[in-house]
C-alpha cells in the first residue's frame, strides 16, 4: 500500500481552479492511464478541499463584515444591473 504523496499548495484560487479544470479534461478525455488518473483524481481532490476552504473562510469574512451593531446579519440589497435600454 503506498502512502499519500504530500501536495503542493497552489498559490491562489484561481491557480487551483484552472489546474483542477486541466485534471477533469485529462481524466475525462481517457488520454492518461489508470495510474496516472488516480494520481490526477488525488490531486483534484485536494484542490477541490483548497477552493472551498477559500471559499469557506470569503463567506466567513463576507459574514463578518455584514454584521449590525446589535450582533445581527444585516441584509443589504444587491445592485440591479443596469437595464438593456441604458446600454443602448
Amino acid at each position: 500500500m503506498s502512502k499519500r504523496a504530500i501536495q503542493p499548495e497552489p498559490k491562489s484560487y484561481e491557480e487551483a481552479e484552472q489546474e483542477l479544470s486541466t485534471i477533469l479534461s485529462d481524466i475525462e478525455g481517457a488520454a492518461v492511464s489508470l495510474e496516472e488518473s488516480l494520481r490526477k483524481y488525488e490531486r483534484g481532490m485536494y484542490l477541490l478541499q483548497y477552493c472551498r476552504s477559500i471559499l469557506d473562510r470569503a463567506e466567513k469574512q463576507i459574514e463578518q463584515l455584514s454584521r449590525a451593531e446589535d450582533g445581527g446579519l444585516k441584509a443589504s440589497p444587491l445592485a440591479s444591473p443596469p437595464d438593456d435600454e441604458a446600454l443602448a
